[in-house]
């Protein structure tokens, strides 16, 4: 299987599947010399993992990051860094019955039409249990951005119909509801809605809102590695992603352009916006100001109300999906949408440094 290879320069490969003994990630390309131990990390995991609400997948997962090579004496070496996460709380059995026929909004269907041959076990690579060697490398890329002052924000600004209010908006109420919703009302009407799916016994999804502030202008290419490109590649790549806009995205298209555009302005001596309504890219490169995008959370498709389906024989089935199962996937696809965040900034920053001369002399020249 192609595919599981991500990034030039900071690159990763993932591994493991969701009922495997294990599932990890590869990360080559990180410099040496960054500070770096598994807390950085089980911090980033700790946000994804479940069980931390009556709003996740009740599967008990302590989801312990192990760090097998790359790392010396707390620095990175700059050779490839192997992290491993191991599967304690697997109940495969809860999945044997849809072996034999394909869920509703999963990819059974397409992973047999490609390979003829799947791991039904939770979706094998299709899992959101992949996404941990997502976050585990996104936690090194984030630690990296900081260093250079780069800040990321990620929160549920939706969850099925309710928004937050951006009056209300407190960066600290993120981390104080089981949404990370930056909007405690919102949070609360949210767990209301929520509560409603579930005796339904239905789901819902929801929208994720990132603001990476400190970044730089000139990251990113003109043509087909625009920074907003691989920014909508890597969170499209995240599996119950379905949307992706930047700035204003669709209402854009609403706008008239004396309106959408954004003006320069020069405040001493130094060039910024007066408005964001690009999203902090045009023509595919940073512009400075703060980088603002959103993306659609589809529900979770895995629901114990009664669905229509065919099995192998193509013969038409009723099924009730049965399992350990989050009603909403939103709150723990945070993290996973700032770290993809964070990989490609990582990696533009590092693309970026042979874009003049005077970079190659500033690090050669001495």
């Amino acid at each position: 299987m192609a595919g599981s290879i991500f990034g030039k320069h900071f690159c990763i490969s993932t591994w493991g599947e969701s009922h495997g003994k294990a599932i990890g990630v590869v990360v080559d390309g990180c410099p040496a010399g960054l500070p770096l131990a598994e807390a950085d990390i089980q911090q980033y995991l700790n946000r994804r993992k479940p069980g931390q609400s009556r709003y996740t997948t009740s599967r008990t997962e302590a989801d312990q990051v192990e760090i097998l090579s790359g790392v010396f004496e707390g620095k990175t070496t700059g050779t490839p860094i192997s992290l491993m996460v191991r599967n304690t709380s697997q109940r495969s059995g809860d999945y044997s019955e849809i072996a034999s026929y394909y869920r509703p909004g999963h990819a059974d269907y397409t992973f047999d039409e490609k390979y003829g041959f799947r791991d039904y076990r939770g979706g094998g690579r299709s899992s959101g249990r992949e996404t941990i060697g997502r976050v585990a490398a996104g936690a090194i890329a984030a630690k990296l951005l900081k260093e250079l002052g780069i800040r990321l924000t990620t929160y549920a600004c939706a969850i099925g119909p309710v928004r937050i209010d951006k009056e209300r908006f407190s960066e600290e109420a993120i981390r104080e509801n089981a949404f990370f919703m930056p909007d405690a009302k919102a949070a609360e009407e949210a767990a209301a809605y929520l509560q409603t799916c579930m005796q339904e016994q239905d789901s819902a999804g929801g929208i994720i809102e990132c603001v990476v502030r400190g970044l730089p202008a000139g990251l990113g290419d003109p043509c087909f590695d625009k920074l907003d490109a691989n920014l909508a590649k890597a969170i499209l790549s995240i599996g119950a992603v379905k949307g992706f806009e930047m700035g204003d995205g669709f209402q854009a298209a609403k706008a008239k352009g004396s309106a959408n555009n954004d003006a320069f302005v020069s405040r001493g001596g130094k060039i910024s916006k007066e408005t964001n309504h690009a999203g902090g890219v045009l023509g595919g490169i940073s512009d400075g100001s703060e980088l603002v995008f959103r993306a659609a959370v589809k529900p979770t498709p895995s629901i114990a109300s009664e669905q229509h389906t065919v099995n192998q024989e193509g013969e038409n089935i009723e099924i009730s999906i049965r399992g350990r199962h989050d009603p909403v996937i939103v709150p723990r696809a945070v993290v996973v949408v700032e770290a993809m965040t964070a990989l490609v900034l990582a990696d533009a920053l590092l693309e970026g440094m042979s874009a003049k001369m005077e970079y190659l002399y500033k690090i050669w020249m001495k």
